[in-house]
């Protein structure tokens, strides 16, 4: 599906080209996230780590302006809707 960038990956690395393939769909997948899923998911995973909500959303605003296709500016309470509802 993606034979130009798998052909540069093989010419430019040492994977093979299913190698190559399966990198590519799982960085594909990976952005595939929804910016509802990803708050969700990672709002989980900073709450593991013992991390409070104040610094959790912080954090979580920060990252996503580096998402490979950026959402839009989202306020803390869109953030914290999105997890609680």
């Amino acid at each position: 599906m993606h034979d130009e960038l798998v052909d540069h990956l093989t010419r430019s690395t040492p994977l093979s080209r299913g190698e190559a393939l399966r990198v590519i769909q799982d960085v594909l997948a990976y952005f595939d996230e929804t910016t509802e899923d990803y708050v969700r998911r990672r709002h989980r995973e900073l709450q593991t780590q013992g991390l409070v909500n104040a610094v959790i959303f912080d954090r979580i605003e920060a990252e996503l302006r580096y998402r490979a296709v950026a959402p839009p500016a989202l306020s803390l309470r869109q953030l914290r809707r999105m997890v609680y509802g």
